[in-house]
């Protein structure tokens, strides 16, 4: 077997790791909380970072308005579906595609990616920002529009005495080395199709 073949393989298996690890943690730091308040996000679920994190989370946005953060959303229906497909099929053309396969592979693999990344930052944004009228405690903006709490979609940011932090997580990273192993799947497998032109 080639070795483009090869890295085709491994790099699609290695997206089943969503199966197993998190994709991403948000995190919240504050003063009161002398054990920070976490949320690992899976394919198919929220979990707590620590017991009973999601639960206080949801007792404390509730005074400024928030939603509760479901049990489950649509997403956790989708998801797993389209990684698993995708794992598939980037693990049969491994066996019987070509170079250019594996380069439309990576591309849709890619778009769909950033489209489920879109898709997080809409979910954080209303989450942040659609707010209850009648919430026990309202605040506002220096210029008097009402403050919104949405957490970062990667990095750290501070909301009241909060800081909220958002960082990919094992699953993130299984995702993101076999992409790259696909991608050299397609560099070495255009360069094994010209060898074999001379």
């Amino acid at each position: 077997m080639k070795k483009s073949n090869l890295l085709m393989i491994v790099g699609s298996f290695l997206l089943l790791g969503l199966f197993i690890f998190p994709l991403w943690n948000i995190t919240l730091e504050a003063p009161q909380y002398p054990i920070p308040l976490g949320m690992d996000i899976h394919i198919t679920k929220f979990a707590d970072t620590h017991e009973h994190d999601i639960k206080n989370i949801n007792l404390m946005n509730h005074y400024v308005g928030m939603k509760y953060i479901p049990e489950t959303i649509p997403e956790f229906k989708i998801f797993p579906i389209v990684i698993a497909i995708m794992s598939i099929f980037g693990m049969l053309i491994g066996f019987k595609g070509t170079y250019k396969w594996f380069l439309g592979w990576f591309v849709l693999m890619s778009v769909m990616g950033i489209a489920g990344m879109y898709d997080f930052y809409l979910w954080e944004y209303d989450y942040g920002h659609n707010l209850d009228p009648k919430a026990i405690m309202k605040f506002t903006n220096p210029d008097g529009s009402i403050m919104g709490f949405q957490p970062p979609l990667f990095g750290s940011k501070d909301i009241l005495n909060f800081t909220a932090h958002s960082y990919p997580m094992t699953g993130a990273y299984f995702m993101f080395v076999g992409m790259m192993m696909t991608f050299a799947a397609f560099l070495i497998g255009k360069k094994e199709a010209n060898r074999l032109t001379f």
